[in-house]
């Protein structure tokens, strides 16, 4: 096989450098691991806390009805005297005597306790608030709460997604590193049958076919090695995916392994969020300690039954309706050093959102220069396989023709194999680079 064909068929095997997404597999296991995350399941749990945490502030704004009853049985205690006795017993003394008759008996003074006895009251009320600044801005602070568990849940999904996509590219190399190992061996391979032809021919001696042997045992230990490092990425990326470690990985065909980097800045991260909900929130509890001076204004209406010994009948039945009104005046001071903590609090938030955003801009920055450098490193790598191919096509027809010495042939061939496991660890440099430029970035739909 001349140079040229074994140039311009390495070039056709090689991943080139396109724009285009993860494959259709690496993206259902994106999907996978999203879904069966206990991590983002336990974050989705909290979400859901919140969202019903808001179903009770606003029940709030409701009326309130509750059922109230009480029974007093009394003896003994404080009493209230009424001489009544005293006050009508000569009157009627009197009348008895002008009309000649008993129509009119004495009476005894009367006692009466203050503790009643044998009483109940059972009542409906219902109250419900006019004016209550707390209500309203808990319920503000409540629906803020959900926005930041949501973008919670967003980080940990981003944070997953770029874990997901390098432990497959590691696997995928890894792969790559065997079958590269397993073509070096076929070429030991085709050493030994040559030069146990050469042998048998007189026409070498022993030395090249015992270096050969001993070059295939070293090979067959960097398979076993490769193999193993193998078994272990695809353990890890199915501990990702939450699956037995031993399930198979398929992988994607290597043209779909580079992409063109993603637009986007850091400035759309859901940190930066999470921080930027945390300073209305905190805006809103200001508000609330200073929305303590307005008074808080309710209302009530109660609907019941109150008597003695159970009865019940047109007179122990009632109905109470008022307002209340509740103005603390002197708390003002309270009131007003609570807001200047909350202020201050939302100055600090401010502050980490600034320095945050500065970080991660940095952090975007650095990755998307790892990224055109691994670019580079990768270009670099095909073309020294590419001279490396031809160095040892050139070589081993030298060693056919009885002009070169073996130990120079497997120089070439070394050089050969170092050649495509480095364009090999290229290639997944680059897409790992390329996520972690996807994380900073805050890219990869999610929705």
């Amino acid at each position: 096989m001349s140079t040229k064909v074994i140039i311009i068929s390495l070039l056709m095997s090689m991943p080139v450098l396109c724009r285009a997404g993860e494959g259709p597999r690496l993206k259902g296991y994106i999907d996978e691991a999203l879904k069966n995350s206990n991590t983002i399941r336990e974050q989705q749990f909290q979400l859901e806390r919140s969202m019903e945490a808001l179903k009770e502030a606003r029940t709030l704004f409701l009326p309130g009805v509750a059922v109230l009853g009480s029974y007093t049985g009394a003896a003994g205690g404080r009493t209230i005297d009424i001489p009544i006795g005293d006050m009508l017993n000569p009157v009627y003394t009197t009348l008895n005597q002008l009309t000649a008759s008993h129509r009119f008996p004495q009476l005894e003074n009367a006692s009466v306790l203050l503790n009643p006895n044998n009483f109940y009251d059972v009542k409906i009320r219902t109250s419900m608030p006019l004016v209550n600044s707390e209500v309203w801005y808990n319920k503000k602070m409540k629906q803020q709460a959900i926005s930041l568990q949501e973008a919670s849940v967003n980080v940990y999904k981003r944070a997953l997604v770029k874990d997901v996509k390098t432990a497959y590219y590691r696997y995928f190399q890894s792969q790559k590193a065997i079958a590269i190992y397993k073509e070096a061996m076929t070429l030991v391979e085709q050493n030994i049958a040559m030069n146990e032809s050469l042998l048998r021919n007189g026409v070498r001696n022993s030395t090249s076919l015992t270096r050969a042997r001993t070059e295939q045992q070293k090979i067959q230990a960097q398979i076993t090695e490769a193999e193993n490092n193998s078994r272990n990425s695809r353990a890890y990326f199915n501990f990702l995916l939450n699956r037995p470690l031993e399930t198979e990985i398929a992988t994607d065909a290597a043209d779909t392994l580079i992409t063109k980097g993603p637009d986007g800045n850091a400035g759309d991260r859901e940190e930066l969020m999470q921080l930027d909900i945390k300073k209305q929130i905190l805006n809103l509890n200001t508000q609330m300690q200073r929305a303590n001076a307005i008074p808080r204004l309710s209302t009530f209406l109660d609907l019941g039954s109150q008597g003695f010994n159970w009865a019940v009948d047109d007179k122990s039945k009632y109905y109470l309706f008022g307002v209340n009104l509740e103005w603390n005046v002197f708390a003002w001071g309270k009131s007003h050093y609570k807001a200047r903590q909350a202020a201050l609090d939302v100055s600090a938030t401010e502050m980490q959102h600034n320095q945050a955003a500065q970080a991660y801009a940095l952090q975007l920055t650095q990755a998307t220069n790892n990224y055109h450098t691994a670019i580079s490193n990768y270009q670099s790598a095909q073309a020294q396989q590419l001279l490396a191919a031809k160095y040892h096509n050139d070589q081993q027809k030298a060693y056919k023709a009885g002009a070169l010495l073996y130990i120079e042939l497997l120089d070439a061939q070394n050089q050969l194999t170092a050649a495509k496991l480095q364009a090999s660890v290229a290639l997944a440099n680059v897409q790992i680079a390329l996520t972690d430029v996807e994380r900073n970035a805050a890219t990869y739909p999610l929705n």
